[in-house]
């Protein structure tokens, strides 16, 4: 016996099925029937009579469950609600609450409860189920593999779950939103569910998909638009584009979503252009044969206005000319609703209003435009402020350093306890955590924490650690010979805590100093080993930078130590540096001294012509003036990287009188002397959300003392390819010019390279970030850029440059730094290099070009 409103359901069925003008004779007819089998019998279960039509309270007496296989009946016994020795209304909501709360589980696909005997006033019930079928597997058709993977990251479907009707409908749905987005927009998916025969009471899901052809904008249609062409409208649609044949980065797709978002776009265009009043009266979308469709956009424009007079109210701490200076609108001016907004709160390019309070601690500070009079097409505005009490800052706390010791970062954070509340020094301190490296640049957040009772302001800065340490493993090509590379840097090391139990996880770190260590090797011929460290804050109250460098490395021809005919030079170096932050011209620039020591050690080694043997030393002072006002340092978008140097040697041999016509090579040599100037500047805007263009210069020139001696033999040009020699010795610079053979384009006397001792190089980039994930930052890039060096200043011609394009691609790997990937197209023959490729890859590891 099912228990059941049986006049219930037959009256539902009944107002479904039956026109209504039958429904209220057959109601009649039913309610007579229901009545008369009641009255004419009744059912027996067990020893007792069960009256529809009279329902009783019974205490039940005992519940089982059957049907199921694989489910707990303790468990679904205690989900029915219904519990052994409660008592209950039969018919009534005990029983049809139990029934919901069952099937709010989504577990089965039909639930019965029935009593199966009733005795001494006791009833007993049966829950009677059927279960939902479970997921075995499910696969796609007409689905390519690509698609196939980026839909399973997103469906719920996994072996074992529950297949319910809601189940299968949110996969179509998700399946059909991803082809969707891609602009297939009458996409349909049909859903077969087939038995396993493996697994018991498992089904198999297949999902056969029909993407149609991709549906694209033919027509965009403005009606209705006098004043402004369509031209202008079509563009501030900044994602419905139509379809053109030329169009590559934008195709022509169809987005609900994203149609909303470029009305409001054009509406803002609207009254960016004085047309406050524009709105959309109607617009409609429809099909055409070939398959795309048009969208028709009515409108009305209204009339265009314009400022006329703008008076301020409230103002104490600045006058009024002051602010109307700032805000920068004139009477006459077009009425940009964006442009007052931008100048009042919140202005990318430059000052505003806002600002101009919020840096001298008003954090209180509100202004309300507030529109006073409108004559034709003039309005009058009054700027109604209230100024508030200076914020004084109470706390500056930071959350969400785990590796980081806190002293480091409050050291570069610009707003302190007891000063005045300053929104640029929140601004700047962002930047400077940002150049850290240590953190994620894109969840650098910053919370004010204000209190109006007492005039201060709590600041929470949360920062979320990246890793920071790298390893360099490489191979690179040397001299005609492949060069292995080791390297690690730590670049959040902390040397005080070296000897300290614990800190060892897996070394010490949390203090910002920065420890390299790196070994190069080809075998016999050569090798390299090179260590330095940094302590960014000297004595920890300053941002005073001490620096510590020593390197050895030894190239010679392969034949062992203490053999005849071997070729050998050694160079041992050390520098000591001292740098600091300086507040004048502004706080973005620094400077740095160092001192720097070489020792060049020849044994048989052809460098110079009658030098072959003996030592040669260096000891020279260089001054590096810089400038770094740019944001994040793996993809800058916005300012400028300015340095400068000189690096000066004393006049030795007008120091010791040497005869420098009579004096023979190892004399020359014994004491280098040298004055070595260079520049180098890299500025960056922002074209667009993850755009950029880089444009750069670099200059080197290397100077003498005596015109007899001429220039050094170390220290000098070498220009073209990668940048990447896999080593260079006597102290020269490697400068890349993409497109070329390494070192292709520096000067040579007899066939042998001899170095330039001047240089030039201009060059752009074009970037496009692909991700911002700083666990793998990603940018795609264009360039173009032209360079040349040459022997002496007499050769040098700064138009006559070597010209190369290409393409590339950019990934920071926190591990191993930014790694690089470049194709470039040389335009210029190269005099010596008549088998150089048109083109050719170039490949780097940590550096700029």
């Amino acid at each position: 016996m099912i228990i059941k409103d049986e006049k219930e359901d037959l009256e539902r069925s009944v107002s479904r099925s039956v026109p209504k003008y039958f429904q209220f004779l057959l109601l009649v007819v039913v309610a007579l029937f229901v009545q008369s089998t009641s009255a004419q019998g009744q059912i027996t279960v067990g020893t007792e009579k069960l009256d529809y039509s009279s329902p009783k309270q019974y205490e039940v007496g005992g519940i089982t469950v059957t049907g199921t296989r694989y489910l707990d009946k303790k468990v679904l016994i205690l989900l029915s609600g219904l519990s052994q020795g409660e008592t209950i209304q039969v018919p009534g909501e005990a029983i049809t609450e139990a029934i919901r709360k069952l099937w709010d589980q989504g577990l089965f696909s039909d639930i019965d409860i029935r009593a199966t005997r009733i005795e001494d006033g006791k009833i007993y019930l049966d829950i009677k189920l059927q279960e939902r079928p479970r997921l075995s597997k499910y696969a796609f058709k007409g689905v390519k593999k690509g698609d196939a993977n980026d839909i399973r990251e997103s469906i719920p479907l996994i072996k074992g779950k529950v297949v319910t009707d809601n189940i299968i409908v949110s996969t179509e749905n998700i399946i059909k939103n991803h082809y969707i987005d891609k602009g297939f927009l009458n996409v349909e998916v049909n859903t077969v569910m087939e038995k396993d025969s493996t697994l018991p009471n498992s089904v198999i899901l297949k999902f056969n998909v029909d993407r149609k052809k991709k549906v694209k904008i033919g027509r965009i249609i403005f009606r209705g638009n006098e004043e402004v062409k369509k031209g202008k409208l079509a563009r501030s649609m900044k994602e419905t584009k139509q379809r053109r044949w030329w169009r590559v980065w934008k195709t022509s797709k169809f987005l609900d979503y994203e149609y909303e978002n470029d009305k409001k776009a054009m509406i803002a265009k609207y009254n960016q252009l004085g047309y406050r009043d524009a709105r959309i009266i109607s617009d409609t979308i429809y099909s055409n044969r070939d398959g795309s469709i048009n969208v028709e956009i009515n409108l009305e424009e209204g009339r265009k206005y314009y400022f006329r007079n703008i008076t301020w109210a409230g103002n104490t701490k600045y006058s009024s000319e002051t602010l109307g200076k700032l805000l920068g609108i004139k009477k006459g001016d077009i009425y940009d609703q964006a442009r007052l907004e931008a100048n009042l709160f919140m202005n990318p390019n430059g000052r505003d209003v806002s600002s101009l309070y919020l840096d001298d601690g008003y954090l209180f500070f509100n202004v309300e435009p507030v529109e006073i009079l409108v004559v034709n097409d003039s309005i009058d505005l009054e700027m109604r402020i209230r100024e508030g009490k200076q914020a004084t800052i109470n706390k500056v706390t930071v959350v969400g350093n785990t590796k980081t010791n806190d002293h480091v970062i409050l050291r570069e954070i610009r707003t302190k306890p007891g000063q005045l509340f300053s929104r640029a020094d929140i601004i700047r301190s962002q930047r400077e955590l940002s150049q850290l490296g240590y953190f994620n640049a894109e969840t650098l957040g910053v919370e004010p924490k204000p209190n109006p009772v007492d005039g201060t302001v709590d600041i929470e800065y949360t920062v979320e650690e990246k890793p920071s340490d790298q390893i360099e493993l490489s191979g690179g090509w040397g001299a005609g010979r492949i060069v292995g590379t080791l390297g690690v840097s730590f670049n959040n090391f902390s040397l005080r805590n070296m000897f300290k139990k614990g800190a060892w996880r897996p070394l010490p770190a949390g203090d910002g100093q920065r420890l390299s260590l790196r070994a190069q090797s080809n075998g016999l011929f050569f090798q390299s080993y090179n260590f330095s460290f940094m302590e960014p804050w000297l004595g920890g109250n300053k941002p005073n930078a001490f620096s510590i460098s020593a390197y050895h490395s030894v190239q010679s021809n392969g034949i062992q130590r203490g053999e005849a005919n071997r070729e050998s030079i050694k160079i041992t170096g050390v520098s000591v540096g001292l740098g600091s932050r300086l507040k004048w011209p502004d706080d973005f620039f620094s400077m740095q001294h160092e001192l720097n020591y070489q020792n060049y050690i020849l044994e048989n080694y052809p460098l110079i012509a009658g030098f072959n043997n003996g030592n040669s030393h260096t000891v020279s002072y260089r001054f590096t003036l810089s400038r770094n006002s740019i944001g994040d340092p793996i993809f800058p978008t916005y300012g400028a990287i300015l340095t400068g140097s000189v690096e000066l040697t004393p006049p030795f041999a007008a120091m010791t009188g040497l005869d420098v016509n009579n004096a023979q090579p190892s004399e020359k040599y014994q004491l280098i002397e040298y004055h070595k100037w260079k520049f180098d500047a890299k500025w960056y805007i922002s074209l667009a959300k993850n755009l950029v263009i880089e444009t750069k210069m670099q200059f080197g020139f290397l100077g003498f003392y005596n015109k007899d001696l001429g220039a050094a033999p170390f220290e000098r040009f070498y220009v073209g390819g990668d940048g990447l020699s896999g080593f260079g010795l006597d102290g020269r610079e490697i400068i890349a010019l993409r497109g070329y053979d390494n070192n292709s384009l520096t000067p040579a006397i007899n066939g042998s390279q001899v170095g330039g001792t001047i240089f030039t190089k201009y060059g752009a980039e074009v970037r496009y970030r692909v991700s911002p994930n700083p666990q793998a930052t990603v940018y795609i890039l264009a360039f173009a850029e032209a360079g040349n060096s040459y022997l002496k200043f007499s050769d040098y011609k700064p138009f006559q440059l070597r010209k190369s394009a290409g393409v590339g691609v950019r990934i920071f790997l926190p591990m191993f730094g930014l790694l690089g990937l470049d194709y470039g197209w040389r335009f210029d023959d190269v005099p010596g290099y008549p088998n150089m490729a048109p083109g050719q890859f170039h490949f780097s590891i940590g550096q700029q070009f």
